[in-house]
């Protein structure tokens, strides 16, 4: 079983700034990091396509973004990549037609805890970092930051993406998975850490952009 415990929260905009930002632009990561993810303006079909090509190095684990079909609980992700490593987690709080926050936190190896209970920390540091957010804005971003905060910390269904380590080799299967949209592995000599991921949102079927932001906010 996996051993993996929470280490450090990275809630960090693209220009390595100090907030999480609505999902469909990206997670946080520096801006000379490798960037794994669809790109704006990018056809769903040819990332999905793209990612079926691993690229070339020597073979051995290296990092890689597993996009989930949808946004799952901490049970179906642990599930979804069993006996894989996980390094990173993204949630985000799906709600009709409002942009939220992707938010990455980082995991360990270094302790001996299964995967469900390491994603259910995450969960739980990502529903207090929400909760700070929600006291130090305003208005509809405050609103979205305090729905967003109840809803991860009743256990929602949340968990978007995670980053693992795998060899190349390996990835083909695992992306045939249950649950599993896309497996993208990183060029040779990438580092978990120093990853830019930008995962693939559901709603995200033909063109890659900007998702509506135009709903109601449900209360927490």
């Amino acid at each position: 079983m996996l051993a993996v415990v929470l280490v450090v929260v990275l809630l960090t905009a693209w220009a390595a700034g100090s907030a999480s930002r609505p999902g469909p632009g990206g997670v946080p990561g520096s801006t000379d990091a490798t960037r794994l993810g669809p790109t704006p303006g990018e056809t769903v079909a040819g990332y999905l396509d793209r990612t079926r090509v691993p690229p070339p190095g020597p073979p051995g684990p290296r990092p890689a973004l597993v996009t989930l079909a949808g946004e799952q609980d901490v049970a179906a992700a642990a599930a979804a990549i069993e006996g894989v490593p996980a390094r990173e987690v993204v949630l985000r709080v799906p709600l009709p037609r409002v942009q939220t926050a992707l938010r990455q936190i980082r995991l360990d190896d270094s302790g001996a805890v299964d995967p469900a209970a390491a994603l259910r920390l995450a969960e739980a540091q990502a529903a207090n970092r929400a909760g700070e957010q929600a006291r130090s804005s305003s208005g509809r971003a405050a609103a979205i930051a305090a729905t967003e905060s109840a809803r991860l910390a009743a256990g929602c269904a949340c968990v978007l993406a995670l980053v693992v380590e795998i060899d190349p080799a390996a990835a083909p299967a695992l992306a045939a998975r249950p649950g599993v949209r896309a497996v993208e592995v990183a060029p040779a000599g990438a580092r978990v850490g120093a990853l830019a991921v930008s995962p693939l949102l559901p709603e995200q079927t033909d063109v890659v952009g900007p998702v509506p932001d135009d709903g109601p906010v449900p209360p927490p």
